[in-house]
């Protein structure tokens, strides 16, 4: 009896055993799904979401640091050496900085020399730092630094009528950031053989001008040369991606130095509803494109008078020096004559984005300011033909605006004679250049419209395309189709083209009527394309209609000739 009783003892108790074994395992299995759904939650939140549950006094500092806090402790060390630091610079800046000035001095002034300078006793602040993996053998280092000094800088200067005026520069303000390189690396201490630094961004730069005993507008044209200068000396002479270099080991840093890597065509076309800046007419509007903002180097295209949808079809050429980070910027102005000229809006192009040997074809929305990402008002839009064109770049890429274009071994052997622009990534040698003229006859089928506007009373349109070349206004013009708003041409012209390169190919599209004819709008399109590729078909938005798209066919038979420039 005791058998049976133990045995049913046991076995019970075995059962509740294995049965508060599966609980407890159930229970830990569902504390495991909770803790990694709140873990999960926790990988989302950012320093911000958990400031709002906790106060700051909760978190340990390597948690809730900023850029600026991480560098409290070099910004003590440059606070304490930085009376030193401004003795040593003071003269350094002095005669390094002098000839720049003088380089960069405007005509109107005879000399430009330091006849007092100090940095003043408020250091700069490092307020962010920054490793950039760039894949190169060296460590590349940015600061981020902001000054408010109050420097003793006077400027020595003279006119060219003989008046001698002191110039103080003063309240100083400048925001930037500075790129530091330290390559290549070595086995031998400190480790790298040299250090290049630049200014990569220039975030800021304010400054004031006064003449000691005098006012600086006193002479017409004073501060905007001054600061000119200063500007330019700055950015070509610091601002990436120039650098300086400075040899820490004994050795050959030439490769550190700037070199050209290629040439960026730009054409630009056209520009289309621009912002109208006149109360009386329209905008006279022109345009700045630029790599880098100096003098020599930003082109200035041509003015359109009165007009809102200007036309240019302007080719401009430009060194890159840095593919990566440098960036192409467009500027619409209206021309106001006398006046500074107002800026109607602007856009940039990163030079990474372009494919080497390959055009893009681009229209950029403008904008007020390039740093204010939240400005959504319409300025209207610049269209752009780009090609970037790298040195030595081989596998049969031909640049249809290059001195070397040719279609013909007579032409390579009357070219190669004479010789032309040969660069490479270390140097650029300038020869006799040329003007490429390409000549041939485009051929244009007009295939098609869909979707135009109604037009007539009865809720269609008459349409008929005209086309013609702009520069020497060959115009043809297909039949009429009436009652249609989907109408099919398939005719085809022929034009003799004198200088492909620079014409441009307007297709506009007419309602016909009986008593006269109504504009209906027109698509715009260059011959770099056609030329490049021989033929394409192509299907465009007609411009000015509220709707519609225009197809049609392009065939380019080339017979290019050369001009002496």
């Amino acid at each position: 009896m005791s058998f049976f009783f133990g045995l049913v003892i046991g076995i019970t108790f075995g059962v509740g055993l294995i049965i508060a074994f599966v609980h407890s395992e159930n229970i830990r299995s569902k504390r495991r799904s909770e803790l990694a759904t709140t873990v999960a939650a926790f990988a989302k939140m950012t320093v911000q979401d958990s400031r709002k549950i906790l106060p700051a006094e909760f978190y340990p500092s390597w948690v809730v640091f900023s850029q600026r806090q991480k560098l409290t402790w070099l910004n003590l060390q440059l606070t304490k050496i930085w009376p030193y630091v401004n003795e040593a610079a003071s003269e350094l800046i002095r005669a390094n900085v002098e000839p720049v000035l003088e380089e960069y001095r405007p005509v109107i002034l005879a000399s430009l020399k330091f006849s007092k300078l100090t940095l003043g006793t408020v250091a700069p602040q490092f307020t962010g730092v920054s490793i950039i993996e760039d894949g190169s053998e060296g460590i590349t280092m940015e600061l981020e630094l902001k000054w408010d000094g109050n420097p003793r800088i006077v400027l020595d200067i003279k006119t060219l009528l003989g008046v001698g005026l002191p110039v103080e520069i003063k309240n100083i303000a400048f925001t930037g950031v500075f790129r530091l390189m330290f390559r290549p690396l070595v086995e031998e201490f400190p480790c790298f053989g040299a250090v290049c630094y630049s200014l990569r961004e220039k975030k800021n730069l304010d400054l004031s001008l006064k003449v000691v005993g005098g006012n600086v507008q006193a002479i017409p044209g004073l501060v905007d040369a001054i600061m000119g200068t200063i500007h330019d000396a700055i950015e070509d002479t610091l601002t990436w991606p120039v650098r300086k270099i400075i040899p820490i080991l004994p050795g050959d840093y030439s490769d550190l130095e700037l070199k050209p890597v290629g040439t960026l065509e730009v054409k630009l076309v056209q520009a289309k509803e621009l912002t109208n800046k006149d109360i009386i007419g329209k905008s006279d509007p022109f345009a700045k494109v630029y790599i880098r903002p100096l003098h020599d180097k930003i082109k200035t295209s041509k003015t359109i008078n009165n007009e809102l949808n200007p036309i240019w079809n302007e080719h401009f050429e430009f060194v890159v020096e840095d593919l990566s980070t440098q960036q192409l910027f467009v500027k619409v102005y209206d021309d106001e004559g006398v006046q500074a000229a107002e800026l109607i809006g602007c856009a940039q192009v990163p030079l990474k984005d372009l494919e080497p040997g390959k055009v893009k074809d681009v229209w950029l929305k403008l904008v007020k300011d390039l740093q204010v990402q939240r400005d959504t008002k319409y300025r209207g839009q610049v269209h752009l033909e780009l090609l970037y064109c790298p040195y030595g770049m081989e596998n049969g890429f031909v640049n249809p605006f290059g001195t070397k274009y040719s279609m013909t071994s007579l032409e390579k052997v009357y070219k190669g004679g004479d010789g032309a622009e040969v660069a490479d990534g270390a140097t650029t040698t300038t020869r006799k250049k040329r003007d490429v003229i390409v000549r041939g006859v485009l051929s244009v089928t007009v295939i098609s419209a869909e979707d135009l506007p109604v037009v007539d009373l009865m809720g269609k349109a008459d349409p008929y395309v005209v086309l013609y070349m702009k520069k020497t206004e060959n115009k043809n013009k297909t039949r009429v189709v009436n009652d249609s708003l989907n109408p099919v041409w398939n005719q085809t012209f022929d034009f003799v083209v004198e200088d492909g390169l620079h014409d441009m190919l307007i297709l506009e599209v007419w309602d016909h009527d009986t008593f006269g004819k109504d504009y209906m709008g027109r698509c715009i399109m260059t011959l770099t394309r056609v030329i490049l590729e021989g033929e394409y078909k192509e299907s465009l938005p007609v411009d000015g209609a509220k709707s519609g798209k225009l197809s049609f066919h392009l065939k380019w038979m080339p017979q290019p000739i050369y001009r002496d420039a």
